[in-house]
């Protein structure tokens, strides 16, 4: 049985000619409508025990809404939510908060909404306090807080009980980068306790860190449901396509799904990963110096030719990337019928894992004015330690290690 079910969740703000047509909505009458915005609509997805799912999509998508129906803070004009579980849900920054009350006393009234008993909220209290870390302040009225300190205390009160499932929207993106690790430390502490998460966030990487799915919003209706990687590089192809662009999706033999997009005028026809011996290689040894080979054909003359390259671990989070507008390597002029080869060099200063590389042809620093393509997982590598000492982590980065006995 799913934790959390939504079966053609709908919101509608609606408006009437008159209060008496509103009310008679109410109750049930055939009153006429003078208009009707959906933010949502639509909407179906389920759940699963322990699962983490993140809510992407451009402001205005419809994601806050949507949370806000799951957290019962908002009634939804159609469609049912379905819950088999204890809900703790960190929406609007304070929402809920009395500006008069103290932090203490908003803390201690919020866990009583929540349904905790006495015992337990005067027990947990001082544990709340300490997580906030706003000293002096948990006893000052909410109104002279700043807003950093407002989700401080907004999150360490809805994340004080291991929730059965934690909704979090974009609050977390307040505050200082101490804090925010501090809150991501907990959300993966309880997520390996079996919590399931449900995340609104802009940030790339907290989604594809944190969750198993992401599903993207477009205009309040949901066009896609699948693994992060794959639902943020569609995202991305979304945000920069116009009229004449296309998206396409392949899936490739490994079960990973290949995105381009763009409008065409130019494209990377080849790509290839070589070591010094010129021998084309899956694998590399970590620092191992290696060069990526292309060629790019031109199909449509433009003003300007840059292109863009990054490299991305397994989660499709990006380990380094750049583009011939920052090495002030600009083709310009290119003409119809135009072929350029390409090289580029770098040591492989990985941690073990898969790899990803992505490219990118545009007209200048960045893809949001000329999208000609966009090309994710153009090809794959694996670094594997063949002669380094055991690390961990993302990157090597070699140290000298020096340890000396103290005389006192």
């Amino acid at each position: 049985m799913s934790l959390l079910s939504v079966h053609s969740l709908g919101k509608a703000y609606r408006s009437y000619s008159s209060e008496w047509q509103r009310i008679g909505r109410w109750f049930g009458f055939s009153t006429p409508i003078c208009s009707e915005t959906w933010v949502v609509r639509n909407v179906n997805f389920e759940i699963q025990p322990q699962e983490a799912v993140g809510i992407i999509g451009q402001n205005g998508a419809g994601k806050s809404s949507l949370l806000k129906m799951i957290a019962g803070t908002l009634n939804p004009t159609e469609g049912t939510v379905q819950v088999n579980g204890r809900i703790s849900a960190i929406l609007e920054l304070g929402m809920g908060f009395n500006p008069e009350l103290t932090g203490r006393e908003n803390t201690i009234h919020s866990l009583g909404l929540m349904g905790y008993r006495s015992a337990e909220i005067k027990e947990i209290v001082p544990d709340i306090k300490s997580f906030t870390e706003i000293e002096e302040y948990f006893d000052e009225p909410v109104r002279t807080y700043s807003s950093g300190m407002q989700m401080r205390v907004a999150f360490a009160v809805a994340t004080a009980f291991r929730p059965e499932i934690l909704i979090v929207d974009e609050a977390l993106a307040v505050g200082d980068a101490y804090f925010q690790h501090k809150s991501f430390k907990r959300i993966r502490e309880y997520r390996e306790m079996g919590t399931t998460l449900l995340i609104v966030s802009h940030d790339q990487a907290a989604i594809k860190g944190l969750c198993d799915r992401a599903i993207l919003l477009e205009s309040g209706l949901m066009i896609k449901d699948g693994q992060p990687e794959e639902i943020f590089d569609f995202y991305n192809a979304i945000i920069a396509q116009k009229e004449e662009k296309t998206v396409e999706m392949k899936k490739l033999e490994d079960g990973k799904v290949q995105t381009r997009s763009g409008t065409g005028e130019a494209r990377v026809e080849e790509i290839q990963l070589y070591n010094i011996d010129g021998e084309a290689i899956q694998y590399v040894n970590v620092g191992e110096t290696v060069e990526l080979r292309g060629r790019i054909k031109v199909y449509q003359s433009v003003d300007s030719l840059v292109l863009g390259y990054g490299i991305k671990d397994r989660l499709g989070q990006v380990m380094y990337g750049t583009n011939t507008w920052h090495s002030e390597q600009v083709i310009r002029s290119p003409q119809a019928g135009d072929t350029f080869g390409f090289s580029i060099s770098f040591p492989a200063n990985l941690g073990i894992g898969s790899y990803s590389v992505q490219t990118a042809l545009v007209d200048r620093d960045t893809h949001l004015t000329a999208n000609y393509e966009w090309q994710d997982i153009a090809l794959v590598f694996n670094v594997v330690n063949h002669d380094k000492m055991f690390f961990a982590g993302s990157l090597w980065i070699e140290p000298t290690l020096k340890i000396e006995k103290s005389i006192l």
